[in-house]
């Protein structure tokens, strides 16, 4: 351990919620968020640094500093300045290691004590990690501690990750990904299911170290087979249907699963069986048939399920639903809805193994004060938040807009990865939501640079800063840069031009 300082006695402390230290002038540089140890009559205390600050006995009193400077010569010219400034350190204690014990301090430092950088195996105790099998996420700031995180941990009780838009999320999305994708058998390896709404994860597909590993389906290619489709499922999907309606549609589904005894069927025969139905009365036949032809129009009703269920959940596998084709949000949350369910009621039955559910911009699918029709995803999200825990369903839920988060599902969320935020709402909002925020630190998350995040929650035992490792994937194409994307279609214009006027 390198020592960087030494208590001193000042009119709030030590105490055991604070002290002060003077930094050495010929040691570490200390840093704002750095952890530091020091002897205690308990054990080996952990702090943190929450703030430093220079002071110089000569500049003390405003009106003397006034006096000499108006006399024309600098204070610097009078009198030693340089050798009466010096750096002051102040700490909040967090933990005592005590008999391989860690535990809340009870008894402060003494002015005088030696504090030093924590080291790096202490660190670790300290703050939880998973040095052998955990998910590499980074290092902690200003330490060179790796930052490998307990994948149950992380995971089991639901990941959060909040961000403003360019802050990090998919950057650092992609890092965990790479960890679930690099994980053994041995080790515990779980299936991952992707919401991509930008098209930022179908990198990993051309990856010659991950393509075998990842499949990716469009909104295009997404079907839910109506063989399989349930009445209660059309109706969350279509809210007003009354009950009278629910009870023909029940009807003509079964005569459909009799008549048709095992061979395919699409919703084009359920509209064209309703039309020739005789029971049905004339009014509720013309809105059923509206009703699943407005369906219909979607184009997600098909003979059988893309991807089935084998293809959908596979362990050490990656699915990315890319959904950045379809531009109807509607659509998109009864996609989400569809998958939730069917991940979640698979899981539960125990038809699929532990799996992840990663779902971008989460605010789209799960928004708070909205109504029900106008959140088809939102209900399954919540119940996966609710209960997931308990079949190893897991979580994930990124979003640049926390305040706009249903208040239930980010509240499950027992572990949160912060990046940059500076919106004071979202901020009050992470503030309130996320356990084990001191001012300090909530105040710090506005000038976080991109590449670095803080992790607070189940996954680690104090918060922490962390510097974001580099990702080993290939990233996707589709995020160019402004400029680059300008230059691009500047020459297929002038190409286009150029070809009509050769044409002409």
């Amino acid at each position: 351990m390198m020592s960087i300082g030494t208590v001193i006695s000042t009119q709030e402390g030590p105490s055991v919620s604070g002290f002060s230290f003077v930094i050495n002038d010929d040691g570490p540089l200390a840093k704002q968020g750095q952890f530091v140890t020091l002897k205690t009559p308990e054990g080996i205390m952990v702090a943190r640094i929450c703030n430093i600050f220079k002071s110089n006995r000569y500049f003390q009193r405003a009106e003397s500093v006034r006096e000499y400077e108006k006399s024309g010569k600098k204070m610097s010219e009078i009198f030693p300045v340089e050798r009466w400034e010096y750096l002051i350190g102040e700490a909040k204690p967090l933990a005592v290691f005590s008999d391989s014990l860690i535990q809340r301090p009870c008894f402060p430092p003494s002015p005088g004590d030696t504090v030093e950088i924590a080291d790096g195996e202490m660190l670790s105790r300290f703050i939880g990690l998973d040095q052998e099998k955990g998910m590499d996420i980074g290092k902690i700031n200003f330490h060179d501690t790796p930052v490998k995180l307990n994948l149950t941990k992380l995971l089991q009780k639901h990941l959060a990750i909040l961000s403003i838009s360019g802050g990090g999320k998919s950057y650092l999305t992609s890092v965990i990904i790479e960890e679930l994708l690099d994980r053994k058998p041995e080790e515990g390896q779980i299936a991952t299911v992707i919401i991509d709404t930008h098209g930022e994860y179908i990198g990993f597909a051309e990856d010659e170290k991950y393509r075998n590993k990842v499949s990716i389906i469009t909104g295009e290619d997404f079907k839910i087979g109506v063989p399989r489709l349930s009445v209660s499922l059309i109706s969350h999907f279509v809210p007003d249907l009354t009950h009278v309606q629910e009870r023909e549609l029940r009807r003509i589904f079964k005569n459909a699963r009799e008549a048709f005894k095992g061979r395919a069927y699409d919703l084009n025969d359920i509209i064209r069986m309703i039309a020739e139905d005789e029971k049905v009365k004339s009014s509720t036949k013309d809105i059923l048939i509206t009703l699943l032809s407005h369906l219909r129009g979607t184009g997600f009703f098909g003979v059988s399920d893309n991807p089935s269920l084998d293809t959908l959940a596979k362990q050490g596998h990656v699915t990315i639903i890319d959904v950045s084709d379809i531009t109807s949000l509607r659509k998109r949350q009864m996609l989400v809805s569809y998958l939730g369910r069917k991940l979640f009621d698979a899981r539960t039955e125990d038809r699929i193994p532990p799996f992840v559910f990663i779902v971008e911009e989460a605010h789209n699918f799960a928004p708070e004060g909205v109504k029900r029709e106008a959140a088809l995803s939102k209900g399954i999200i919540e119940k996966i938040a609710r209960e997931g825990r308990k079949f190893n369903s897991s979580l994930c839920l990124i979003s640049q807009r926390p305040i706009q988060l249903s208040t239930t599902a980010l509240s499950q969320c027992n572990s949160h990865i912060i990046l940059r935020v500076t919106n004071p709402y979202d901020l009050d909002h992470i503030g309130r939501s996320s356990e084990g925020l001191t001012r300090d630190v909530l105040n710090t998350i506005s000038s976080l640079r991109v590449g670095e995040a803080l992790i607070v929650g189940e996954a680690v035992n104090y918060p922490i800063f962390v510097k974001v490792r580099e990702r080993k994937s290939k990233k996707s194409e589709r995020g160019i840069p402004l400029e680059e994307d300008a230059v691009r279609y500047h020459k297929n214009k002038e190409k286009k031009n150029q070809d009509a006027r050769s044409f002409m």
